[in-house]
């Protein structure tokens, strides 16, 4: 119709958890537990859940799943941290690996990592 104005209502959602599969719950709850230093707040059958990220920000959370990982992971966490010598330690101490460095433009060098199950995460140096 001519003249007729119509207003988009637009639907947002907020991310509240960030759903990791995985063939090892208890592992990566204790791998992931132990490096962030966050809790188990909820588990019940197949699902994991830890507390939040931030203040306010998602839950990193884990489904069991039968199948095995395929190829490279489509999303990953950056984590910062005040020593990522210590840091990459630390992973490879809780059954993690160190894949690569990285260093492009610039971005703060990095490092590709991987939790025991083999899924990637980028640990950066930010300032103490």
């Amino acid at each position: 119709m001519a003249g007729t104005i119509r207003i988009m209502t637009e639907i947002t959602g907020k991310v509240t958890a960030i759903m990791h599969d995985t063939n090892d719950l208890e592992g990566a709850v204790t791998f992931w537990t132990t490096l962030l230093g966050l809790e188990l707040v909820h588990q019940e059958g197949a699902y994991a859940y830890l507390s939040p990220l931030s203040e306010n920000g998602p839950h990193l959370a884990f489904q069991e799943v039968p199948e095995p990982r395929l190829g490279k992971n489509r999303l990953h966490l950056d984590i910062g941290v005040t020593d990522r010598s210590a840091f990459e330690d630390r992973v490879a101490a809780l059954g993690g690996s160190v894949l690569d460095d990285h260093q492009e433009g610039s971005f703060p060098a990095w490092t590709v990592m991987a939790d025991p199950e083999g899924n990637e995460f980028c640990v950066y140096q930010i300032s103490p």
